[in-house]
């Protein structure tokens, strides 16, 4: 298997060789000559879709779209990855973040924010979320200037409460 993760990421001059690579799964390397797979690998490559990738490229890609998980999904990533994080906290955060995602941001967090997040507040001693903890390490899970406006106008109060009611 071969893993290119965030390939949207990736210069044009890395796409042409990828490119190069998928259609005769050979690679060559002036210092040590060509190099061939034995058995093409499966393939998989990630984007978060800072930008285009090339059509060349897509056209040899089969397509696959990975939706957030559900609260519980994601309650039980952040245990498994924070295991200092209470049950509580994490499940209030989790539905918090599920709220934050509803708001339209120009950048809506994403797992390892929620995972970020959760941590920030057991450093902090939170065992369970509230506004003015919220308020402190809203920049875990929020990443630019305006959302985080925004999600101040939304309101940390509510944030709190729309977390709490989807954790339940």
């Amino acid at each position: 298997m071969l893993l290119i993760d965030e390939i949207d990421r990736a210069d044009d001059e890395f796409e042409a060789f990828l490119l190069e690579l998928l259609s005769d799964w050979a690679v060559t390397v002036p210092e040590l000559g060509t190099v061939r797979a034995r058995v093409p690998p499966v393939t998989v490559l990630t984007s978060n879709r800072t930008r285009d990738v090339h059509d060349a490229l897509k056209r040899r890609c089969l397509y696959h779209w990975v939706e957030q998980p559900d609260v519980a999904r994601e309650v039980a990533i952040v245990r498994l990855r924070a295991p200092e994080v209470a049950g509580d906290l994490a499940r209030q955060v989790a539905g918090a973040v599920a709220a934050i995602r509803d708001l339209g941001l120009y950048k809506p967090p994403g797992i390892a924010e929620t995972i970020d997040w959760a941590r920030a507040l057991a450093v902090l001693g939170g065992s369970t979320l509230d506004a003015e903890s919220a308020a402190a390490t809203l920049g875990s899970v929020v990443k630019y200037r305006e959302d985080g406006q925004r999600v101040r106008e939304h309101g940390l109060e509510a944030l709190v409460r729309e977390g709490v009611a989807r954790s339940a």
